[in-house]
């Protein structure tokens, strides 16, 4: 059996670990930890990929730009 988990690190919780041990029991397990390059990820789906390639091309040509006056902008907390 294989599970794939995508998420942060500071997801890493109890909860993640008793997930784990309730799927595969007190069968003996591995555990790779890899960080994930998002960009391939995204790059992996064809219509993320046709999106990201137009829109890298978009922003070399200087095309389909958009400005944002900075001071306009409200500060979140």
């Amino acid at each position: 059996m294989q599970s794939v988990y995508h998420l942060n690190a500071n997801e890493l919780d109890d909860r993640f670990l008793e997930s784990l041990r309730v799927l595969f029991g007190d069968r003996k397990i591995e555990i790779v930890v890899s960080s994930v390059d998002e960009t391939e990820y995204l790059l992996n789906h064809p219509a993320n990929r046709e999106h990201l390639l137009r829109a890298m091309k978009n922003a070399e040509e200087g095309k389909n730009l958009i400005t944002v006056n900075l001071e306009d902008l409200q500060l979140v907390e």
